[in-house]
């Protein structure tokens, strides 16, 4: 029986070998590495394939020593037990890999200043050439900023993506809108995170733009658990003669709790109300009923937020996609 070929051992790779297998100058291999220009696109084909059959790995800490960059971004991250977290981050080192570059996280309190800059002091001092800040409190990045003002800052959901979040929450109730409903109800995130306060602007100006006025409010903090803790405030709101006939919920992990609760409170849904997520994450489809929910592109946002931080420009981010399932209908 023939032997399993043995792989090359990455530890004895070099600059050398990586040359002669691809039939160049160390020179050459180094400046592919460092991205160098004045490299032909054949010949830095050739060494990137070259690097990839052999299994070499960079030593970012010495070319660190001669680039005076790690070619890492460091991440500032929430609850990653939480769908946009957890994806964002996700999303995030795809985009820093395609740029070239590897991600170094760190997990925040989001709500507590000193937690956010400890986060970035750990991370600076790992010599990451900048930040991205995963669902961040408006004051907690506004002293981030204040703090590092030589490094470059993004947030995932602030700039043009507070645009495409306010985009996405009008989405939803332009929806609730067209089916007919004229009291519309909310279920907002944690009025701290830039995304909530994002997401409610989207919703109120939908409600103005289709001449409604805003219905009542309730105050989650994104988890499931929040949104079945409301159900019965919500579902005693519903038995009022005017009240609302359906709930744009701030994402779906509080909108799947809400459906339970308001199951367990005696209402159909979307019989007697309707409910609208935001997020389309994975499960939503499988929701009983299933959720209409709004989808973002959060690969392009990643690739927006990392060529912010790189100093580049990337292609603006698809525009929010409505998901309408079986959660939302006519009023009765």
């Amino acid at each position: 029986m023939d032997s399993a070929p043995v792989p090359p051992d990455s530890r004895r790779i070099g600059v050398r070998e990586v040359a002669r297998a691809a039939g160049v100058s160390t020179q050459t291999v180094s400046r592919v590495l460092n991205e160098h220009p004045n490299i032909r696109p054949e010949t830095r084909q050739r060494v990137l394939q070259a690097i990839s059959d052999l299994g070499y790995r960079v030593n970012n800490a010495a070319r660190a020593l001669g680039t005076r960059t790690t070619r890492t971004l460091g991440v500032i991250a929430s609850d990653a037990t939480l769908y946009g977290p957890a994806v964002g981050i996700a999303a995030l080192e795809a985009a820093a890999r395609d740029a070239g570059r590897w991600i170094a996280t760190a997990y925040a309190d989001a709500s507590a200043e000193a937690s956010v800059r400890d986060a970035a002091d750990r991370l600076l001092a790992q010599g990451v050439d900048g930040l991205v800040v995963l669902a961040p409190h408006a004051a907690t990045l506004a002293a981030l900023t204040g703090a590092h003002p030589g490094i470059a800052i993004a947030a995932l959901h602030a700039g043009p993506g507070a645009e495409r979040q306010e985009e996405g929450a009008a989405l939803a109730v332009s929806h609730l809108v067209e089916l007919g409903h004229r009291c519309i109800g909310r279920v907002a995130g944690p009025e701290e995170w830039l995304e909530a306060r994002s997401r409610e602007t989207g919703t109120l100006r939908a409600l103005a733009a289709a001449g409604l006025e805003p219905g009542p409010r309730w105050g989650g903090d994104w988890t499931a658990g929040a949104g079945a803790r409301l159900a019965a405030e919500v579902a005693a709101a519903v038995r009022t003669p005017d009240g609302p006939t359906a709930v744009a919920v701030a994402n779906d992990q509080m909108a799947l709790g809400l459906i339970a609760g308001l199951r367990e409170a005696g209402l159909d849904v979307p019989g007697e109300v309707s409910v609208v997520g935001f997020d389309d994450n994975p499960d939503a489809a499988y929701y009983r009923p299933a959720l209409t929910t709004v989808g973002l592109d959060l690969e392009g946002e990643a690739r927006r937020a990392v060529a912010a931080v790189l100093g580049e420009t990337a292609e603006q981010a698809a525009s929010p996609q409505l998901v309408v399932r079986a959660s939302t209908a006519r009023p009765r």
